[in-house]
């Protein structure tokens, strides 16, 4: 193990979980975290099943999460969140009064009442707090910050994102079989259950790109499923400062998108267009006619950097890849925290993203029950 390499604990995540192998694999890839202690699961099952699955030892596989951290928080570095997000809230509360380091899978919580709970116990000052929003860790979306940092595309006007997916009305296959949606997710909360799962990443998305946060929503909601009573498509429109408009639609019955991410930025000079599907390629187009297609081999400007280059270009960069982008730069900003300097990393986000996000889809919840344009809190 590298003496760079900080330790993981994980919470949840199991091998039979939708996100826990993702994490696994992203924080190990390049070789800056190692998982080595865990709760998994509470199936007793699973958890052993997993710990065996990714070498955990024995005497470091616990059946509850309280007593792993009794006994291991000494022996790591920082603890990975990956329970349903209504669990989160007693997790964290415990994780901060011991003020233990901690990565949170998204959403942070379920709605601001949780926030301001979770506030009374959070100290920005004291505590370390990285909240996994991996889609701005695709090179090519950090090459699109840049280009729009730099005036490529000249003022901004227009920002639209759409996150697709078809689990409602086709479910995916996990690990071999069928996967239908996890019982926590067919229940909506103070914000709907889609906004949590699809629409914080869209939020996240455009805050990172705009450096803005939109003032005004309105929303529609609706449901298409067999779930009744489960918003499962959500049509938002935005205002922001400056004069830039946006949307997002975000979705679980559009059948035909696995995870349909589009994201599409407009300016004065120029625009461009980024879709997951085809995460190495940034298709641009300028007011006098020329429309390029960047990717890794070609003039960017950031994400030419070796660090997002494992292989060369032509072979395809991936959703693990892009993650363990975000476990790097959250490792380079645990260090700092660690060595008590200051955190000066641009692409780890925490508490105020979160909140941030929960406040526009409540905005938007307010939206679609006034029908009209609701102020974001």
């Amino acid at each position: 193990m590298s003496k760079h390499c900080l330790k993981l604990a994980f919470i949840g995540g199991g091998a039979n979980s939708a996100v826990g192998y993702v994490h696994f694999s992203a924080a190990q890839l390049d070789n800056r975290f190692k998982v080595v202690a865990g709760a998994f699961s509470r199936d007793s099952e699973h958890n052993l099943l997993t710990a065996q699955q990714w070498g955990i030892e024995a005497k470091h596989t616990y059946s509850n999460w309280q007593t792993m951290l009794e006994q291991e928080q000494h022996n790591i570095d920082a603890v990975v969140v990956l329970t349903p997000t209504p669990h989160h809230l007693e997790v964290l509360e415990t994780l901060f009064k011991l003020n233990i380091p901690t990565i949170c899978e998204k959403s942070l919580v379920c709605g601001s009442d949780e926030m301001q709970q979770l506030a009374k116990c959070y100290n920005p000052k004291k505590h370390f707090l990285a909240v996994t929003f991996n889609y701005s860790g695709y090179a090519m979306i950090r090459e699109l910050k840049s280009l729009i940092k730099l005036n490529k595309l000249g003022d901004i006007q227009k920002i639209h994102l759409e996150m697709p997916q078809e689990g409602f009305k086709r479910p995916p296959e996990i690990a071999g079989k069928a996967s239908p949606p996890q019982s926590w997710r067919l229940q909506d909360y103070a914000v709907p259950t889609i906004c949590l799962d699809l629409g914080v990443h869209l939020h996240h998305l455009s805050s990172y790109l705009l450096d803005l946060e939109p003032t005004q929503t309105s929303a529609l909601y609706a449901t298409h499923s067999q779930y009744p009573n489960l918003v499962d498509d959500v049509q938002m429109l935005l205002k922001y400062p400056n004069n830039i408009t946006g949307s997002m639609w975000m979705s679980k019955t559009a059948i035909g998108h696995r995870n349909g991410l589009k994201v599409r930025v407009y300016g004065t000079e120029g625009s461009a267009t980024w879709y997951q599907l085809n995460p190495d390629e940034l298709e641009l187009y300028f007011n006098d006619g020329r429309r390029e297609i960047l990717d890794r081999a070609g003039q960017c400007q950031y994400a030419h950097q070796f660090r997002y280059n494992r292989m060369k270009p032509g072979h395809p960069t991936g959703f693990v890849e892009a993650f363990a982008n975000l476990y790097t730069d959250i490792h380079q900003a645990l260090c700092s925290y660690l060595n008590s300097e200051e955190n000066a990393n641009e692409y780890v986000f925490g508490f105020d993203q979160a909140r941030d996000g929960l406040a526009l889809f409540e905005a938007a919840t307010r939206s679609n029950q006034s029908g009209s344009w609701e102020v974001v809190k």
